[in-house]
């Protein structure tokens, strides 16, 4: 029996395909989207008015029932539509908690 045979007998067993991702899924804390001040949202406000693309910036936002912390590069910014697109990652604003330029 070659090796690489071999260890393909000691490969661990999914008997339940999907279980493990259940699992990880049943362990995910639900956070609740809080609500920000009138002032968080007057400063959120006065940085987005800044934000240009190619500025690099550090966002945390709330998505999936918790809250993302994404660094890059802004790709596309409309206040129109009130979208950000940090690397692929669209964002509305309204799901913005806070925003650094770096």
């Amino acid at each position: 029996m070659a090796n690489s045979d071999r260890a393909k007998q000691f490969a661990s067993f999914d008997a339940l395909k999907g279980l493990r991702e259940a699992l990880l899924q049943k362990e995910k804390i639900i956070v609740p989207k809080t609500e920000l001040s009138e002032d968080k949202k007057a400063e959120l406000d006065r940085i987005l008015h800044m934000i240009k693309p190619s500025d690099m910036i550090t966002v945390i936002y709330y998505a999936d029932s918790e809250y993302l912390k994404i660094t890059g590069m802004v790709s596309r910014f409309s206040s129109g539509s009130r979208m950000l697109q940090i690397a692929g990652t669209k964002l509305s604003f309204d799901d913005i908690r806070d925003i650094e330029l770096i």
